[in-house]
C-alpha cells in the first residue's frame, strides 16, 4: 500500500469518524480496550507548533514484548499493514465498536510470521513491502490454513478482494467503506466461517477415510467361498487401540472343486493403510493359488513371494495359519508360520492343536513348510485367530491372557450356555465370538492394543449338546 504523501492526512486514506475526536498525543492506543501492537506501537505525533497533521510515527518495542499475552475473552487479530495511518484507523474503528479484540500489528508478512500462530484472524493488506496482490493470501492458505483471512483493499483494487476470496480468504473489505461495527462483524464472521470450513474439511476426510477403511476391510475380510451346506462360518474383526484404523489382520475361506476346504488367518505386523493394503495383497494371492488347485507348499511360497516384493519396508513380516480340511470333514492338515495354533472345540471339550512351527515369512525366507495331520472328529468347531485375541493383559499387571486363558474362557462359556436341545452351530459360534471379544477387552481394562481377527468354522450345522 502506498504511504500518504508528506503532509497528507490519514483521513484521506480512510475517513476519520466524524463523531469521534482525534486522540491526543499522550493517548496510548493500547490502553482503553487493551489493544496491543506486537512489533510497533503507534502514537499520533503533533507538529512542534501543536497543530495536528495526522502523521504516524512507529515506535519499536523490545523483544520481550514481541508476543503480548492475550486478554481472557478477547480474540487475537493480527493486522499486517505497512501504513501507519491505516493501521491507526483500524484500531480506532475497533475502539468505536467496543470490540473484544486484542489487535496485533506487523508491517510485513516476514515480520508477522512470529505472531501468526497466536492469531485467530488476519487483516491483510494486499500491498506490502514483501508481498504483492494475492501472494500473501496464498502463503497463508498454504502454511496456516486454520487462520481466517480478511483482505483490505482500496477502491481501485476492489476486484482483487474478490480474487482473494477465490484464493482462500474468508472475506474482503474496501477501505473508506467500513465502520467499526462492520469491521468487528466481518472479523467474527470470518473466524466462524473458517471454523465451519475446517469442520467440513474434517468431515470430508473422515468420510473418505471411512470409505477407504470399508474398501480395505472388504479386501481383508471377504465372503467365504463355500458350497458345503453342512459347514458354518462366524467371524469377528476389531481394530486395536480403540481406533478405526485397520491393520494387516486377514482371513479367507475357500472350498476347492475337489471338496477340500482351505482356511487361512494371517497377521501383517504393524497397523495402518500400508499394512492393510499388504494384507489384502497376501489374501488375494493365497485365494488365487487355492483356486488354481496348487499344493499347500506352493500356495504358501507364493504368499511369501508377494510379501517380499510388495512390502513397503524390509522389516515387515507376516504370520500365517493355514488349515486344509478333508472332504469327509473328519481330519485336516495344519501349517503354522509363526502364528498361534487354532483351537478345536468338540463335545469332549476345548484343546489347542499342535503342529511344527516355521519362522514367519519376511523374517527369513522359508523353504520348507512343515505340516501336521490333525483329527477333527464328527462334530467340531475350529477357532482360528490372530494374536491380538490373546495378548491382552489380565488386570493391571504384566500377565497376558495367552492361549491357555483363552481355552479356559471358551470352556466356561460353553458350560454356561449349553442348551437342552441341538442348537444351530453358527448361532452358537457367533455368540461365543461376541462373548470372547467382550471378555478379553474387559480383562484388559479397555480396548486391546492390537487388532484381532477370529474365524470360527463348524461342522455339522447342528451342534451336539
Amino acid at each position: 500500500m502506498a504511504r500518504p504523501r508528506p503532509g497528507q492526512q490519514a483521513r484521506d486514506i480512510w475517513p476519520w469518524p466524524t463523531d469521534r475526536p482525534r486522540p491526543a498525543d499522550n493517548r496510548s492506543p493500547a490502553g482503553p480496550a487493551n489493544y496491543a501492537y506486537s512489533t510497533t506501537r503507534l502514537r499520533l505525533a503533533l507538529d512542534r507548533d501543536g497543530s495536528e497533521t495526522g502523521r504516524m510515527v512507529a515506535q519499536d518495542v523490545t523483544p520481550a514484548e514481541a508476543v503480548p499475552v492475550a486478554t481472557p475473552g478477547h480474540m487475537q487479530v493480527l493486522l499486517i499493514e505497512d501504513d501507519d495511518g491505516d493501521a491507526l484507523l483500524v484500531q480506532e474503528l475497533l475502539l468505536d465498536a467496543a470490540a473484544a479484540i486484542t489487535l496485533l500489528r506487523a508491517r510485513s508478512l516476514a515480520e508477522a510470521k512470529l505472531l501468526l500462530p497466536a492469531a485467530a484472524c488476519v487483516l491483510l493488506d494486499l500491498r506490502l513491502p514483501d508481498t504483492q496482490e494475492l501472494e500473501g493470501v496464498r502463503w497463508l492458505r498454504e502454511h496456516l490454513p486454520q487462520v481466517a483471512v480478511v483482505v483490505l483493499t482500496g477502491l481501485a483494487d476492489e476486484h482483487m478482494g474478490e480474487q482473494a476470496v477465490r484464493a482462500g480468504a474468508q472475506d474482503y473489505l474496501v477501505k473508506g467503506q467500513v465502520d467499526g461495527s462492520l469491521l468487528n462483524r466481518v472479523i467474527r464472521y470470518a473466524v466462524e466461517r473458517r471454523r465451519s470450513e475446517e469442520m467440513q474439511r474434517q468431515l470430508r476426510e473422515a468420510q473418505i477415510y471411512a470409505q477407504e477403511n470399508a474398501r480395505l476391510e472388504r479386501g481383508l475380510l471377504p465372503s467365504p467361498l463355500l458350497s458345503d451346506p453342512r459347514l458354518t462360518v462366524a467371524a469377528r474383526y476389531r481394530p486395536g487401540g480403540g481406533q478405526m484404523l485397520l491393520g494387516g489382520d486377514f482371513y479367507d475361506l475357500v472350498e476347492a472343486p475337489d471338496g477340500w476346504v482351505h482356511a487361512v488367518v494371517g497377521d501383517v505386523c504393524g497397523r495402518g493403510p500400508e499394512e492393510a493394503a499388504l494384507g489384502v495383497c497376501l489374501r488375494v494371492a493365497w485365494r488365487t493359488m487355492i483356486l488354481a488347485r496348487r499344493p499347500s507348499d506352493e500356495v504358501l511360497s507364493a504368499v511369501q513371494q508377494v510379501l517380499e516384493h510388495e512390502r513397503f519396508q524390509d522389516r515387515v513380516f507376516t504370520t500365517l495359519c493355514m488349515m486344509s480340511i478333508a472332504p469327509d470333514r473328519s481330519h485336516a492338515r495344519l501349517h503354522l508360520a509363526g502364528h498361534p495354533a487354532p483351537l478345536l472345540i468338540t463335545p469332549d471339550g476345548v484343546r489347542e492343536l499342535s503342529a511344527p512351527v516355521c519362522p514367519p515369512p519376511g523374517i527369513t525366507h522359508v523353504v520348507d513348510w512343515p505340516m501336521s495331520k490333525v483329527v477333527l472328529g464328527d462334530s467340531w468347531s475350529l477357532l482360528m485367530y490372530t494374536d491380538g485375541l490373546i495378548e491382552g493383559r489380565i488386570g493391571t499387571g504384566p500377565e497376558r491372557l495367552g492361549s491357555d486363558g483363552l481355552t479356559e474362557l471358551i470352556g466356561k462359556h460353553l458350560k454356561s450356555v449349553r442348551p437342552a436341545g441341538e442348537p444351530e452351530r453358527r448361532r452358537r459360534d457367533q455368540g461365543l465370538l461376541d462373548r470372547l471379544v467382550d471378555q478379553v477387552c474387559e480383562l484388559n481394562g479397555g480396548d486391546l492394543d492390537d487388532d484381532l481377527a477370529v474365524l470360527a468354522l463348524g461342522f455339522p450345522r447342528l451342534a451336539d449338546r
